[in-house]
């Protein structure tokens, strides 16, 4: 018993430093033969965001297409009635909401000038005032306050360019509702299309490993989303009710940054507080007390109820993995770091589990 447990943990670490071995020789294999390769990754990346735009409309719709299901109406049917309330979105947000946004957002970039310059005439004020700075730091305040126009249009800049990437992106979406279309209607037939090429055995193990990353998918997209947007609707309701200026543009600045989980509704609180500070001093703890009461009932009503503790995150590690893919692969990284990772951390997870079950059988199996 014990000279077959040693043959069988040998043959193991023997397949694993040969998978190893093949895993790495494939990765150089690829890049000293790019070539090859670029056309396939040009056609992968003209696809990569109308597919995923459609998977995010996917994993959204499909519980109103299971929804209208219950009730008899024929997928066609339910996939029909999906499209026609997504264009009617779409025409509130076009008719109403965005030329509100669009206003509030030209009015907040024409006084940044005065922004400015109210800056500058408050920090020369408080050097004014000082006899105990030193010099270095008066050098830096100087030079800061100098180049202060250059900051702020710099960060206009890049999110002019993030606009017109945004516009570039929106007029690629032509193919997002065929691929949502069949995502809806065939989608279920995937998993059964993978695992008819497999035995049986490693059939229930694909399809239970798709199923348990089909629904990590799910509960990050729905559940960050809809948190996301109800965030943004309490705190546009705040900041209404307190009378910050660009109320509307602001709530939807914050409904997109708490997309990002962790640090984003930190980034988002940001231009709320700058705004309230250079229209009264006081806004500013109107601002703060408002995003404190949203994040509350945020953390402690909405999450727990919509999104639950499906991912199992330690805030560590999102703030670790957000960082990593930000410095990679900027803003987009940020963006998909976390459900990337959340995908990996179960196929992993998934695939342990399954050589602990293997072993366990293997070693009983010898007994």
């Amino acid at each position: 018993m014990e000279v077959g447990q040693i043959m069988l943990q040998n043959k193991r670490w023997f397949q694993t430093f040969t998978f190893l071995i093949m895993f790495f020789l494939l990765i150089w294999l690829i890049s000293v033969t790019d070539f090859i390769f670029s056309p396939l990754f040009q056609y992968v990346g003209a696809v990569a965001f109308p597919f995923i735009a459609a998977g995010i409309l996917y994993y959204l719709t499909k519980p109103i297409m299971h929804f209208l299901e219950r009730f008899k109406v024929k997928r066609t049917i339910a996939i029909i009635i999906i499209f026609l309330l997504l264009i009617l979105i779409g025409f509130i947000i076009i008719m109403y909401i965005a030329p509100i946004a669009q206003r509030q957002f030209m009015n907040l970039v024409n006084n940044i000038p005065k922004m400015v310059s109210w800056a500058q005439d408050l920090i020369t004020y408080w050097q004014s005032n000082q006899t105990a700075i030193p010099k270095e730091v008066n050098d830096a305040i100087n030079h800061f306050t100098d180049n202060l126009q250059t900051y702020i249009e710099n960060v206009f800049n890049y999110l002019f360019d993030f606009i017109g990437g945004l516009i570039n992106f929106i007029t690629s979406l032509v193919l997002v509702p065929f691929f949502l279309f069949f995502m809806l209607k065939d989608g279920e037939k995937f998993l059964p299309f993978i695992t008819s090429i497999f035995e049986k055995k490693k059939a229930n193990n694909i399809h239970s490993l798709l199923g348990k990353v089909d629904h990590t998918l799910a509960s990050f997209i729905q559940g960050q989303l809809i948190v996301s947007f109800i965030l943004g609707v309490l705190l546009f309701l705040g900041y209404l009710a307190i009378g910050l200026n660009y109320s509307l543009t602001l709530g939807l600045f914050a409904m997109v940054m708490n997309v990002v989980p962790f640090i984003g509704p930190f980034i988002a609180v940001i231009p709320a507080l700058i705004v309230g500070a250079f229209q009264d001093p006081m806004m500013v703890i109107w601002v703060a007390i408002i995003t404190l009461i949203a994040q509350q009932v945020e953390s402690n009503l909405i999450s727990p109820n919509v999104m639950g503790r499906a991912l199992k995150m330690h805030p560590l590690t999102i703030i670790t993995v957000i960082l990593a893919a930000g410095s990679i692969a900027g803003f987009l990284g940020i963006l998909f770091a976390v459900p990337f990772y959340s995908v990996v951390k179960t196929i992993i997870v998934h695939f342990y589990e399954t050589y602990r079950e293997s072993k366990d059988n293997e070693e009983d199996a010898l007994i």
